[in-house]
């Protein structure tokens, strides 16, 4: 039982007492805590695949910063690898794949996710909730196929994103079938995530913004749409950033929540969206400001918001060298503000 579950009821579009808060990578990088146990490991991924120690940062944010949901501590990553493409994490430059995908001859080289491989989270994901207590939600994650293709192909992050998006006019046929391997493998992942108990779920099409409209409907938001249909267990938010001008299609996705990123306008995401509950979309880098600002800038976000069902975050992850004051300044904000008068 949930002692806290504001966000699960506002994700099914129930009224809520307040406006519940959370906030994208909010289990790690801005906390001492956390970087006292991660300079205790070899690196990144040792602290994703050590169960234990991820649910320990994963319960970080709920105790230092107050906010209504735990997302558990792992990296979008963990698909392509269970796929047999692996990766680093490279100190300050983000990841990399030493292999990468660029011929139909590669594929060979991959295959669907054993959800076995993946048996780290679901622990992680059974200790924290063991250690919370139903105090509040658990909440699981993948990456949307789109942006794990794109890191298949590309070996990182990219400016252009060319290999990717080259393969959509090149091979189409190609781009479907390996789209369709991890379609089946995030299935599977999510549903091991929920049976290991997450609440909800959340999709990240991190790169969403790089395709033109007509691709992000056909590689995307098609795949996107698969994962929404197979997953009813719980409600699932899908984040899909930069791609303001997909929020109407958005609304046929049998998802219960879309956020919203910084350079979306609220006030046309609830005209398009009027049947889902919309989360975010404080600007990261608001953060930076005084207190003063901090305030008055999360007002006008709840204004926007008003009379709609409303989960804040931000607009994106939190900025590793934020100050984890300001962050709970922030969700101490929301609290305050957002309180409806019984």
């Amino acid at each position: 039982m949930l002692k806290n579950d504001l966000i699960v009821r506002a994700a099914k579009g129930e009224k809520t007492e307040r406006t519940p808060v959370w906030l994208m990578r909010q289990a790690g990088r801005i906390l001492p805590e956390y970087r006292a146990v991660r300079n205790s490991l070899s690196g990144f991924k040792e602290l994703v695949e050590t169960p234990e120690l991820a649910a320990e940062v994963t319960i970080q944010p709920v105790d230092i910063l107050g906010v209504d949901a735990a997302i558990i501590f792992s990296d979008i990553l963990v698909i392509p690898e269970a796929m047999g493409l692996t990766y680093e994490m490279v100190e300050k430059k983000g990841p990399h794949f030493p292999k990468t995908i660029s011929s139909k001859s590669d594929l060979n080289s991959v295959h669907v996710a054993d959800p076995s491989d993946l048996s780290y989270v679901y622990d992680a994901i059974s200790i924290t909730k063991k250690e919370l207590d139903g105090r509040v939600p658990v909440i699981g994650f993948a990456g949307a196929p789109w942006t794990i293709f794109s890191y298949m192909l590309e070996g990182g992050g990219s400016k252009t994103f060319s290999k990717a998006r080259g393969m959509l006019y090149t091979d189409p046929q190609m781009a479907d079938q390996l789209l369709d391997m991890i379609t089946e493998s995030t299935i599977s992942y999510l549903k091991h995530q929920i049976e290991a108990g997450a609440n909800m779920v959340q999709l990240f099409d991190s790169w969403a913004g790089v395709l033109p409209p007509n691709h992000y409907s056909q590689f995307s938001l098609k795949y996107i749409s698969k994962i929404c249909d197979a997953i009813d267990e719980v409600p699932i938010t899908v984040f899909a950033k930069g791609a303001w001008w997909a929020l109407e299609e958005m609304g046929n996705l049998k998802c219960r929540t879309v956020g919203l990123d910084w350079n979306m306008d609220p006030s046309n995401a609830r005209i398009l969206l009027p049947n889902k509950t919309l989360q975010g979309n404080f600007d990261p880098c608001a953060l930076y400001g005084s207190e003063e600002s901090i305030k008055r800038d999360t007002a006008q976000m709840l204004e926007k918001f008003k009379g709609h069902p409303h989960i804040a975050n931000l607009g994106h992850g939190v900025y590793p060298d934020t100050d984890p004051n300001k962050v709970k300044f922030f969700i101490d904000t929301v609290k305050e503000l957002s309180v409806i008068d019984s």
